[in-house]
């Protein structure tokens, strides 16, 4: 009896541990549901307005696609090499352990693994550890896979789950990465050569170890023969076959890497890093492909050319040993296997060769050579190793560039023949840096973001998150205020000197504060749009003097500016930081006649099964009448007509805009707007060091806006800006702001609100020029000094 109550109590114990050792092992096994109802990590794709991919968010680049799209000579190959009898065992084949174990000892190494393909399904979903634990567990549910899914059902969780290296997870994407095609477009030699990745994907990765990578797909396609999946025959063709290894990239995805960053950023806000990053979310945004291809090109080529202005710095690095410069070719060439040399980009090449006679640099990119002829290399004659902007002096070129210096070039041609040298620009690095906006005025939509040189150096947004002075740029948010405060653009102000006082830091001293024009020159009786062409800070000063800094502020933040504003009379020359969007946002209002967009950048979000999320419409608020709008429009055509943005002339169509320069030429400022689309451009220093003699808005930034105007408006018909009701013509005598009569000197058509033209003519009129000045010049009213003390434009 004893002896029974012992052996049962045996028993029990050993059930007792039995249970407690599967729990142990089955605890956080993951639910079978889950795998049933099959979700993995999915890639969230953002897309353009019109449905092109610019940019991908994930953990694991996958795409799920279902066995029938999957070849059969794809599926026999993982077959022949992970597991041949796939479709007999019930998760782990022990006569597959065996063989492994056999053919491992034969070979003296591992050269075929044990584990079924449900093991290596079952292995996904757990931790990578290496412990016996882990097998024990990985065995137990790949048993439970078998019991609760079809082979079929397994295969294709198995297809769609194992990683491929190269950053691709199942066979599309891995398809995708190494051929640039569809899974369903595979050949015999690509199947095999990707059934071969998984055992160890960087091992055997094509692009880093290419021999290895052929080695393995041998090994597949003479396991396929053993198997009898393919004949001896097929084999030999599927191997002798050259691959072509071009990973499919669309044209458009990372086209806008900032633009796709500020998408990111609020998605993660809003939905979380789970949904972002693994949930397979679609995003359609407002970005538009050809415009930002536009921006990009404009962009890139104002820095380059704002650079070379100021001088070549020196070489990126110097090799000093053959066998650098051998490496140096050796690592450009393995580049250019997969992405050929492309007219018109900037590749490191290493001088090879310096003609001091024909002042001509043989450049060598890879193992193809190339020529910078005397034309392309002008520029760098301003030496400026300091980096000073207005440094730099002539240099002889043939002293300044030396045998294994590496450089910049840009491609000009790609000649047909490897032998003939490749025609290349001499190019650097800009040292400093631009962004630029485009918004659609009438719904906001934001078009085209750059937010600096180089989205891989510096991911700081200079478009959205960098606070800049905006200079002149500010001036007709002033002017707008005053024309709702009895200004016209016929008003006269005298341009002539201020002088105000202040409190030194010495409380006996008092300073002055004397602001000037950027001509140092000061023209008497000037009208209202005289003084907005030609940016004329003296002016604009007295006129926010007369409306009140207050009215001036007021209005700004009508017309989008929500950054903290200086209060006193240094707001006129734009002393108070803003962004670009800010400012792209209040000239927007002005083109969309005084509604003012909210910027918009996602119209829609739908998670993985295509339940919407989230849509949203445009949205403006009206702000200013259309009357005072239009006004503002007519007075920035003036800017571009015959002011500061003289060269946006070029862009032959309708065009409001305005400069902006800061005090010492800190930073350089353009927005404008044609009916239809704004841009906003600027470029300066992130540690705010002077530009340089001569870089005001209309040299620097200006060039940017119309190379991405032109760009950009490349498809758009040529259109007027609409007139709204209630504005009325005049011709004017533009020297006294009065009508105009047959005696006048060059009189002008005028633009007023209904009612406010003036009803004086010039002739017959007693009063003087200085009776038309709207602001007394004689008062000194004491006010802080502006941090801006020598603004310019």
């Amino acid at each position: 009896m004893r002896s029974l109550k012992l052996l049962l109590a045996a028993i029990a114990g050993l059930v007792a541990a039995g249970f407690i050792t599967y729990y142990y092992f089955t605890r956080d096994l993951p639910a079978l549901v889950t795998l049933e109802d099959y979700h993995p990590n999915l890639v969230t794709n953002v897309y353009s307005e019109d449905g092109r991919i610019i940019g991908e968010f994930y953990i694991e680049r996958r795409v799920v696609v279902p066995l029938n799209k999957v070849p059969q000579h794809l599926i026999t190959a993982f077959l022949a090499a992970e597991d041949t009898k796939f479709f007999e065992h019930e998760g782990i084949s022990y006569t597959s352990i065996l063989r492994a174990m056999f053919k491992n000892m034969m070979a003296g190494k591992v050269v075929q693994g044990g584990s079924t393909i449900t093991q290596q399904l079952a292995k996904s979903f757990l931790t990578s550890e290496r412990k016996l634990s882990r097998k024990v567990r990985e065995a137990i549910l790949a048993y439970r896979i078998e019991k609760h899914l079809t082979k079929d059902e397994i295969l294709t969780l198995y297809l769609n789950q194992i990683y491929f290296g190269n950053g691709a997870y199942g066979v599309q994407t891995a398809a995708e990465s190494y051929f640039g095609k569809d899974v369903n477009e595979l050949d015999l030699a690509e199947a095999a050569l990707l059934a071969g990745l998984p055992k160890a994907p960087s091992k055997y990765s094509p692009y880093s170890n290419f021999e290895l990578a052929k080695k393995r797909q041998e090994f597949v396609l003479s396991r396929m023969v053993e198997e009898q999946f393919i004949t001896k025959e097929d084999a030999a063709r599927a191997l002798g076959k050259k691959i072509k290894l071009r990973p499919r990239k669309a044209d458009s995805l990372g086209i806008a890497p900032y633009f796709t960053e500020n998408v990111r950023i609020y998605l993660e806000e809003k939905y979380g890093e789970e949904l972002l990053y693994k949930g397979g979310l679609e995003v359609y945004t407002t970005v538009d492909v050809e415009m930002q291809k536009a921006a990009n090109i404009a962009v890139r080529e104002g820095l380059r050319d704002y650079d070379k202005r100021h001088g070549y710095r020196g070489p990126v690095t110097t090799l000093k040993t053959k066998d650098e410069i051998d490496t140096f070719r050796d690592e450009a060439d393995k580049r250019l296997q997969y992405e050929p040399l492309k007219e018109g980009e900037i590749y490191k090449g290493v001088i090879t060769a310096v003609n001091p006679k024909n002042l001509a640099l043989i450049i060598d990119i890879g193992n193809r050579h190339g020529i910078i002829s005397a034309p392309d290399l002008e520029w760098a004659k301003l030496y400026n190793p300091t980096k000073d902007p207005d440094g730099g002096k002539e240099a002889d070129i043939a002293k300044i560039f030396h045998s294994g210096d590496v450089v910049e070039v840009m491609v000009k041609d790609v000649p047909s023949s490897p032998s003939i040298l490749i025609p290349l620009k001499l190019e650097q690095e800009p040292a400093a840096q631009a962004s630029l906006l485009a918004m659609e005025p009438e719904t906001g939509a934001i078009r085209a973001m750059i937010g600096g040189a180089d989205f891989s150096k510096s991911q700081f947004n200079r478009a959205v998150q960098s606070l800049r002075q905006p200079g002149s740029s500010f001036k007709p948010i002033i002017y707008t205020a005053a024309m709702d405060k009895n200004y016209t653009p016929a008003s006269i102000v005298i341009d002539s000197p201020l002088v105000f006082d202040e409190a030194a830091k010495d409380k006996e001293k008092e300073e002055q504060w004397r602001p000037r024009n950027y001509d140092e020159q000061f023209n008497g009786p000037t009208t209202i749009r005289e003084a907005v062409a030609r940016s004329r800070n003296i002016i604009t000063i007295k006129v926010l003097q007369d409306i009140g800094i207050d009215h001036a502020i007021s209005y700004a933040r009508l017309l989008g500016i929500n950054s903290p504003l200086a209060r006193d009379l240094s707001l006129a020359l734009g002393s108070s930081a803003v962004t670009l969007q800010e400012m792209t946002t209040a000239f927007s209002t002005l083109a969309n006649l005084g509604e003012r967009p909210e910027p918009l950048y996602i119209t829609r979000v739908t998670d993985r099964s295509g339940k919407v999320l989230e849509e949203n419409t445009p949205f403006s608020t009206s702000v200013i009448s259309p009357q005072t709008a239009y006004i503002m429009t007519s007075l920035l055509q003036s800017v571009i007509e015959r002011g500061t943005g003289l060269r946006a002339r070029a862009l032959g169509r309708p065009a409001a805009g305005k400069t902006g320069t800061t005090n010492n030429l800190n930073d350089a400022w353009f927005i404008g707007y044609v009916p239809g689309l704004t841009a906003g451009a600027w470029l300066g220093y992130d540690e705010e060091r002077q530009l340089g003699r001569g870089e005001t808005g209309g040299h620097a930034a200006l060039p940017i806006w119309l190379k991405f105007m032109q760009g950009a408006t490349a498809g758009m018909p040529v259109r007027s800006f609409p007139v709204p009701e209630g504005v009325e013509f005049a011709k004017i005598d533009p020297e006294t702001g009065l009508l105009a009569t047959t005696s006048t000197q060059d009189p002008v058509f005028e633009v007023f609100k209904a009612g406010t033209a003036p009803v004086e003519s010039s002739a017959g009129t007693n009063k003087s020029r200085s009776d038309f000045f709207m602001v007394d010049t004689d008062s000194k009213p004491k006010t802080r000094k502006p941090e801006l003390s020598e603004p310019v434009d």
